[in-house]
């Protein structure tokens, strides 16, 4: 959540910075009200406190010299004293508790650079990529074999079932085959060989406690777009920042440790409530996706570089691939409820003529490690850690890129080589069971 103590210090700087964001003056002039009655109550609990504290001790005095009658005296007293003590803490206790649930649904200030804007129109392009274009070429221009939509070239190759998929578990929960199952399985491994040197690998569980969920951020804000088992109040990870976010939830880390970087290979689970009708055809839009997630606690210091790092990486391996891509700065506008800044990398699939997002960078700042409370250790005392993440890769879009880039004038899909560790033969043929 936001600094409150930043928003006492400067108020006009964090309304002005959340405006940029659609937030309105009104709300957090609110909260700054709820706040100041909550600290008022928690002053008058206190003196309250205090005061049956010292009359305690003064009927103790009394008790002691004998003087019974003032001793009872005070003691009514204290006990009327502690009565009124006790129903400040509770109107203090329910204030703060409406004080915490304004913050949760406060969005992170947008960093400095990112550009103005109410939507994802006005998302800036940053840079594009193509095989070749170091040396000079143009964009590329797509065959008509490559502009085969990706559920055609699968349905022609055996080797991606939707209807399969709808039958057991409903729509948009593909259901993949043979060479299709195993070309996610390489991409999986592909990515994490690649960054195993650098992130410690983790493996979490694909279900997290409302409590996790809150310190990323996705609750309460995200609800609808969960799959929530409430009978065990927990919650499918959405994507694997969930669990790595919370990892070191309520620990104070050594500065030397950082920055700490961790990657995961998860299942994620999304409703896309607001996507009813929009983008729901083979794997555009789906419910269930395997990512690989990159992950860093780091000092503020060490964050722009740590962004930096996992942006590359993520570019590095859609160069590998050999995918057309493109770089996006998101505006405030369109930022996730906890980041700062966001870059999205989107790739360029023929078959549907449109620009796929698969993965997005972000920096959060300490925005959710006030939610987990991770900090580190300086000689002036405990400070929040700033995290970052980022997608490295989502593989529903990249599959669907890549059996429609390399699909073969023959209707053959043969993958890049760099997946030949990973695959085997990558020449994907019709299945013939």
């Amino acid at each position: 959540m936001i600094d409150l103590a930043q928003l006492r210090r400067e108020p006009e700087f964090v309304k002005a910075a959340l405006a940029r964001r659609g937030v309105a003056d009104e709300t957090m002039d609110a909260i700054l009200e709820v706040d100041g009655e909550h600290r008022r109550l928690l002053q008058e609990a206190e003196a309250l406190r205090a005061e049956v504290k010292d009359l305690s001790r003064r009927v103790a005095e009394a008790r002691r010299a004998k003087a019974d009658a003032e001793a009872d005296s005070l003691a009514r007293l204290s006990r009327e004293v502690g009565e009124r003590e006790r129903a400040a803490r509770e109107a203090c206790d329910a204030v703060g508790a409406d004080l915490r649930e304004r913050l949760l649904m406060v969005p992170n200030l947008p960093a400095p650079e990112v550009p103005d804007g109410p939507d994802e129109s006005a998302n800036v392009e940053v840079r594009r990529w193509w095989v070749g274009m170091d040396e000079g070429a143009d964009f590329p221009t797509f065959a008509s074999h490559q502009r085969v939509a990706h559920w055609d070239v699968a349905r022609e190759l055996g080797i991606l079932d939707l209807e399969a998929g709808a039958r057991l578990a409903g729509s948009m929960f593909p259901l993949y085959r043979g060479a299709g199952a195993r070309l996610l399985r390489a991409l999986s491994t592909f990515a994490l060989d690649r960054h195993r040197e650098a992130y410690e690998e983790i493996r979490p569980p694909s279900v997290a406690l409302t409590d996790t969920m809150m310190s990323t951020g996705h609750l309460p804000k995200s609800a609808d777009d969960m799959y929530e088992v409430p009978r065990d109040d927990l919650w499918l990870i959405p994507t694997a920042e969930v669990p790595l976010t919370s990892m070191r939830r309520g620990e104070i880390l050594d500065e030397s440790i950082l920055p700490l970087r961790l990657t995961a290979l998860t299942a994620c689970f999304r409703r896309e409530a607001g996507a009813a009708g929009r983008d729901t055809r083979g794997l555009l839009r789906v419910h269930e996706f395997d990512k690989v997630e990159l992950f860093a606690y780091c000092t503020p210091d060490q964050a722009p570089a740590a962004h930096a790092d996992i942006l590359a990486r993520a570019e590095g391996l859609l160069r590998e691939l050999g995918l057309t891509y493109r770089v996006l700065e998101l505006c405030a506008g369109d930022l996730g409820t906890s980041s700062a800044r966001t870059v999205d990398l989107e790739v360029f699939s023929p078959g549907v003529d449109r620009w796929l997002e698969v993965s997005s960078v972000s920096w959060f700042r300490d925005f959710q490690a006030r939610r987990a409370n991770v900090r580190f250790r300086t000689p002036q005392g405990p400070q929040f850690v700033h995290t970052v993440n980022g997608s490295g890769l989502a593989w529903a879009r990249i599959w669907a890129a890549l059996v429609e880039t390399y699909r073969q004038p023959d209707g053959t899909v043969r993958l890049p080589d760099v997946l030949g560790p990973y695959f085997g033969d990558l020449t994907i043929r019709p299945r013939t069971t």
